[in-house]
């Protein structure tokens, strides 16, 4: 599936196909949000912005971290995988972690070791960083609940948790909505009670306002995913319509079969949770990038590539506090598109709601909440009159 070893010659003739044809497409007409026909959102899992581009040029990254005594420490490089541990990032330790924004409690989240204080740089990740000099890199971009996965990638779909913020003990099943055992998480009301509850919800998801405006959609993937929580999707002839296999995302992507919108599920070992290495994922990445950067559809995609929680990594930036469940600490956010501003960062606050946001802003669509309705749309960090970006078609590399 990596097309990088194309001959330069075979490489420019669709790079320059790909511009004529996107020129020729607009005239001489302004170009706007408009030109985005298809967006492309993949979620990874539990890394901070320090942890992967806390060297990125320009940036507002740091190679320090502070621990609970006041000591300042170096973020440790990882040379191998290995070396990372599977910290606590629920709730709870999000919360102590951050401290009150002082970000000083990473240490006492595991049981006051240094394994939070580690950091990545440009050679063991060269293909996001080179994602992140070729377009657009958010170093203001923070997850939206004190919290794990789930309560996360609600916001990412929802622009709301439900209350949830653990992952439960069977994150993904969906069995609740199946009318099956009962799947329970954890909910936490305006006044901090905590109470267990059945994980089926029935408040509306983005693709529900896409449903309704007549605008496709498709959720790609192979394994769990968080739609099998909202009985409206689980429930519903979308279940069985709008959710084909990954391998049905390379093969749409190279034939120009995109739906309007896209979520694309990670394989597994793609997701890059530690203690696994980012490697795979990466590669995984490069793979259906190259795919749809080889199809037809390219000229008028966006890709957001965001990461769902901070997994318990060290992270300095202290979070803007929204409401009772967030912002949490931040995390990385990739924009690939020909309107991409080159080589930008951007330094607005976005968290997952803006993602929803730039759709509901590109189709006219309603906020689901106070969340996307609050949200920046992200269009500073697009230049929709600039000569369209070619591809960027990367090679993967070896893994250890």
């Amino acid at each position: 599936m990596n097309r990088g070893s194309r001959s330069n010659k075979t490489l420019a003739t669709i790079v320059s196909l790909s511009t004529i044809a996107v020129l020729s497409a607009c005239g001489s007409q302004p170009r706007d949000i408009g030109s985005i026909r298809h967006t492309v959102v993949i979620i990874k899992e539990n890394r901070t912005f320090d942890h992967y581009f806390g060297l990125f040029p320009g940036a507002e990254g740091t190679t320090i971290g502070m621990v609970s005594t006041g000591q300042i420490v170096p973020l440790i490089h990882l040379s191998s995988p290995s070396e990372l541990s599977n910290l606590c990032n629920s709730w709870d330790c999000a919360l102590e972690a951050m401290d009150g924004g002082k970000m000083d409690e990473f240490d006492l989240i595991d049981a006051g070791t240094l394994n939070a204080y580690t950091q990545l740089n440009g050679q063991d990740i060269p293909n996001y960083w080179a994602y992140a000099h070729n377009f657009a890199l958010a170093d203001k971009y923070f997850t939206s609940v004190h919290g794990p996965s789930l309560p996360n990638e609600l916001f990412a779909f929802a622009a709301q948790s439900g209350g949830v913020i653990d992952n439960g003990s069977d994150f993904g099943s969906g069995v609740a909505c199946d009318g099956g055992p009962a799947e329970l998480v954890t909910v936490i009301d305006a006044s901090g009670n905590r109470s267990k509850v059945s994980a089926c919800f029935d408040f509306p998801t983005l693709a529900d306002s896409l449903e309704k405006a007549g605008v496709s959609w498709k959720y790609y993937g192979d394994g769990p995913n968080v739609f099998s929580t909202i009985r409206s999707i689980r429930n519903s002839p979308a279940w069985y319509e709008n959710f084909p296999s990954e391998a049905q995302f390379v093969s749409d992507a190279e034939s120009g079969a995109l739906p309007a919108m896209t979520w694309l599920g990670t394989s597994v070992g793609a997701d890059e949770h530690p203690p696994e290495s980012p490697c795979p994922g990466e590669n995984w990445t490069v793979q259906v990038l190259n795919a749809l950067m080889h199809g037809p559809d390219w000229n008028s995609t966006v890709v957001f590539i965001a990461w769902d929680d901070f997994g318990g990594l060290y992270d300095h930036v202290a979070p803007p506090q929204f409401d009772q469940f967030g912002l949490g600490p931040r995390v990385p956010l990739l924009i690939i598109s020909p309107y991409a501003k080159r080589g930008y960062i951007s330094h607005t606050v976005y968290e997952h709601s803006s993602i929803l946001k730039f759709v509901e802003t590109r189709y006219g669509l309603a906020p689901l909440t106070s969340r996307d309705a609050a949200a920046s749309n992200m269009l500073d960090s697009f230049d929709f009159q600039q000569p369209p970006q070619p591809p960027l078609l990367l090679e993967t590399h070896q893994c250890q």
